[in-house]
């Protein structure tokens, strides 16, 4: 664990709320001492950039390009050899943890320490007479309910990952946190959900209406009272889980259902709803487009090192190969479209699986569910991305496909999170574009709310009086937006189960949640032992056939928690071990 010095000083830009600016700024600091920090708002200010730039995402930053969902079954990396294969092949151990999460929350909680131990209670005197004086003011005063906030984030990243840790609140020596044991999940929960509660009614509630205090500028990605209630909700949820609650308190479920139910209804209040267009979720102006901002809860604006900060790290990685600067990256697998119901006719709502004549080296492309057609690049598809002039080829021997290194072994390309219009060739004028990752989202919390009642009540269609909508009821609003038919009315708990972790597949593939939501279920023997991919072959008359392949993996049930990293346990040896590692 990293302990940063107190003084550790200004960030050297200021983040939107002190500019004019629909930028947040996340800058590396200089060293400065207290007395120089303090004289202005945006030295102190600069501390809150700090611990924004330590939120998570993934677009493949951590494994070279491969996101965590590659050691799901959600997708597979297309070149042999990445560092992403250690956590199914038999490599994953203390001594090679496969994460750098450990330090990177504890980093951004010591920040957050000193800005709740060492920069309260200033009053900025000297800047009494400026202008945007009491707004900057209003402000600051913020930064304490901010830094609760991002620290409770924080601690929940790496209790999903590792459960228990050590819970360290405020500005300590490094000799102190580092001889601290590990908590046990549940407290590092309840601390989160405690936090949770004591914030929510004193952070601002609505960057976008403040009245007075406005500044004029774009403040989207801070945190607000609604992303504080979205982490209380979803912590709830993996508290309530096979993995964090193998007592199988009931009660537990019924909190996360509460404060699922919390979130709908207070962003219903502020008039969000789902955005209409899925696809425009991850849109390039998904932070300051109100047809889009409406879903969004909370997201972490990415910066690249292009003009004006933006970035094509996500297309770099995942682009086809074939075209140029097309690696092919994370390749979707055969589990995931398999996902994909068929959406009218006599088929819809089923899978093709379901069919009763089902023959799964068949391809199925047509009539599916419309997120499929979003997500997934298949074979034969046109101006994937923009300026690809030819139709992708992904059977064996094509333009876009094996021989070829980075040649997708599945069968199939992610659409999902790039951003077509993107142009890679090196002659382009538009290489980059702004990026912003979908930490929270009101569509998933229909989908927590859905499977805490499930769980809660045990049937699909059970009300209560302090939960008047059914898990059926909530799941079927991600459904209804792409018009696909509401599910049966008539489905045993086991079916109704299956068709909600399908749904939630589905609804959020690429967006970080599969290979943490099949560990907090205890199902990863069901899902994580193989991946199918489908072949594809160009045959003498023009058509194209399909082979499904199944691919093994490695599990072991020590893997739903990571190993503690073996270098954090030298450094403190009161740091127990997770079981089996």
């Amino acid at each position: 664990m990293k302990k940063s010095k107190i003084f550790v000083g200004c960030i050297a830009g200021v983040m939107a709320l002190t500019a004019c600016s629909d930028r947040m700024d996340y800058n590396e600091y200089v060293l400065r001492d207290r007395e120089e920090i303090i004289q202005t708002f945006e030295r102190v200010g600069g501390f809150m950039t700090d611990i924004y730039n330590h939120f998570d995402y993934d677009y493949g930053q951590y494994y070279s390009g491969a996101l965590l969902g590659s050691a799901s079954d959600e997708s597979q990396y297309a070149t042999m050899g990445n560092e992403i294969e250690d956590f199914y092949n038999g490599s994953w151990s203390p001594t090679n943890a496969k994460s750098t999460i450990w330090n990177d929350m504890y980093e951004g909680i010591a920040v957050c320490n000193v800005v709740l131990d060492d920069f309260q209670n200033l009053t900025f005197d000297d800047l009494e007479l400026n202008s945007d004086y009491l707004q900057q003011l209003y402000r600051y005063n913020n930064y304490k309910w901010e830094a609760r906030y991002a620290r409770a984030y924080f601690y929940f990243v790496l209790a999903r990952q590792y459960g228990g840790v050590p819970l360290v609140t405020h500005n300590q020596s490094y000799d102190i946190t580092n001889s601290l044991p590990r908590e046990s999940s549940d407290s590092i929960f309840r601390f989160i959900i405690d936090e949770c509660n004591f914030i929510e009614d004193s952070i601002i509630v609505d960057y976008s209406d403040m009245g007075a205090m406005d500044m004029g500028a774009n403040e989207t990605g801070r945190a607000d009272r609604l992303a504080v209630i979205a982490l209380k909700a979803r912590a709830a949820l993996y508290w309530a889980s096979p993995l964090f609650n193998p007592d199988g308190d009931q009660e537990r479920y019924h909190m996360a259902a509460l404060y699922s139910k919390q979130l709908i209804d207070e962003a219903t209040a502020r008039g969000k709803h789902l955005a209409a267009d899925y696809e425009s979720l991850w849109a390039t102006d998904n932070f300051n487009n109100p047809d889009i901002m409406c879903e969004i809860i909370f997201g972490r604006r990415i910066y690249g090192s292009e003009t004006g900060g933006t970035s094509n790290t996500f297309e770099s990685y995942n682009y086809p190969v074939g075209i140029e600067g097309g690696v092919g990256g994370n390749c979707p697998t055969q589990n995931l479209v398999d996902a994909y119901e068929f959406a009218s006719g006599a088929n819809a709502g089923m899978r093709p699986d379901q069919l009763d004549n089902f023959d799964p080296d068949s391809l199925y492309y047509d009539n599916r569910d419309p997120r499929f057609y979003v997500t997934i690049a298949k074979n034969g598809d046109v101006q994937w991305p923009s300026y690809n002039t030819n139709p992708l080829q992904t059977y064996y021997g094509g333009l876009h496909a094996e021989p070829l290194t980075g040649g997708t072994p599945t069968g199939y390309y992610v659409k999902k999170l790039c951003h077509t219009a993107i142009d890679l060739s090196s002659n382009s004028r538009y290489t980059a574009d702004r990026h912003t990752w979908l930490t929270f989202r009101l569509g998933e919390f229909y989908l927590n709310y859905a499977e805490a009642m499930f769980r809660y009540t045990g049937s699909a269609y059970a009300t209560t009086s302090d939960l008047p909508m059914s898990a059926a009821e909530a799941l079927n609003y991600t459904r209804n937006r792409v018009g696909m038919p509401n599910v049966p009315g008539d489905l045993s708990a086991d079916a109704f189960w299956a068709k909600y972790k399908n749904e939630r597949m589905v609804e959020l593939a690429f967006e970080g949640h599969r290979f943490w939501d099949v560990r907090r279920w205890r199902e990863a023997s069901e899902y994580f032992t193989s991946i199918d991919e489908m072949k594809l072959t160009l045959n003498a008359d023009g058509t194209v056939t399909g082979n499904r392949t199944s691919v093994s993996r490695q599990w072991n049930d020590r893997m739903y928690l990571f190993p503690i990293p073996q270098t954090e346990r030298m450094k403190n040896p009161n740091l127990s071990q997770n079981p089996g590692w």
